[in-house]
């Protein structure tokens, strides 16, 4: 029999157990023994049950919120990794509240402490807030995960495998016979771009010793990566190979070339970092990071710490592929 008005005590009836007992049972309570919970859930399936989600918040002293702060809401990096949380907590029957800080050290305090009270734990994705800014912002008694932070914050952690996946593009165009190679960075106190940075030039000098690696700075936006390809460009800087540190950037790159005649990839060759869709659609060749497979994961690790799993105050590392396409020459090692 199913009907839409069931009870949790029909549930108890159909179960011949308590009321307290299916509460328990359909909370999750380890107290449960696995037969009655096994029990109570057919019932529940049974008489299309579903949980007032105002009583079972009220009964477990939870919202079923989860507070996510990042550093902007804007583009298609974050437009992944919200996608990925999304997918998470609307299969574990929580929802999320987003709210983002910009790069300033008092908007992410600001953000952090208006969830307070309001949501069950956090993830907060910090790249470009030092240590102790971020330390300072975090509230010690929410349960929190972090997101490409910088490190020693005694936390549970995600971040992206930087140095491994900027060298996988300097080891594809050096073997592709490309040497003259430029890093694009993102912008300076970003820990992604100072890992990317740093892991361009520790790559150039194990593969291509003999050459000065060049680094010009941008800040991860399209823009910046239109104006390095002009300096480049206005200079006459030999270069046969642009390693940009996102995918946006690369994307500038890509334009201004091609706007200016420069083949591509014949003379320069250019690799992204992400995947972001748009960079399929361009034929980029980029870094492929697990983006919305991370969302799904901070919020997966979060959750299980909130239903007794408990978090430790490690970093869970994710790792990167390399993905050839049309902006790199064919027939690469």
């Amino acid at each position: 029999m199913r009907q839409s008005s069931a009870t949790i005590r029909d549930v108890a009836r159909e179960a011949s157990v308590s009321v307290a007992s299916v509460s328990r049972a359909m909370n999750g309570h380890s107290s449960v023994h696995p037969d009655t919970r096994e029990r109570v859930l057919a019932a529940a399936k049974a008489l299309g049950y579903v949980p007032h989600a105002g009583a079972r918040s009220l009964s477990l002293s939870r919202s079923h919120a989860i507070g996510v702060v990042l550093p902007d809401l804007h583009g298609e990096f974050f437009s992944e990794i919200v996608r990925g949380m999304d997918r998470e907590v609307t299969a574990r029957g929580y929802h999320l509240l987003l709210s983002n800080m910009h790069a300033d050290a008092e908007r992410a305090a600001l953000a952090v402490r208006a969830m307070r009270g309001r949501v069950d734990g956090l993830i907060v994705m910090a790249p470009q807030l030092d240590a102790q800014a971020l330390a300072e912002a975090l509230p010690p008694e929410v349960p929190a995960v972090l997101v490409n932070a910088h490190r020693g914050l005694g936390r549970a952690a995600l971040r992206v495998d930087n140095a491994a996946g900027i060298a996988a593009s300097v080891a594809h165009l050096v073997g592709l016979g490309r040497r003259r190679l430029v890093h694009v960075s993102g912008p300076a106190g970003n820990v992604d771009a100072s890992e990317r940075r740093d892991g361009f030039l520790a790559a150039m000098a194990r593969l291509a010793p003999d050459v000065e690696a060049v680094v010009i700075e941008g800040d991860f936006h399209e823009s910046s990566g239109t104006a390095a390809a002009a300096t480049l460009l206005a200079r006459d800087m030999p270069c046969d190979g642009i390693v940009a540190a996102n995918d946006m950037m690369a994307l500038g790159v890509l334009g201004a070339l091609r706007g200016a005649g420069v083949d591509v990839p014949g003379a320069v060759a250019v690799t992204g970092f992400d995947d972001v869709p748009l960079a399929r659609y361009m034929g980029l060749t980029t870094v492929r990071a697990p983006l919305a497979g991370m969302g799904e994961r901070a919020v997966a690790r979060l959750i299980d710490a909130l239903e007794g799993g408990g978090l430790t105050p490690d970093t869970q590392v994710m790792a990167t592929e390399l993905v050839i396409r049309a902006t790199t020459p064919a027939g690469a090692a």
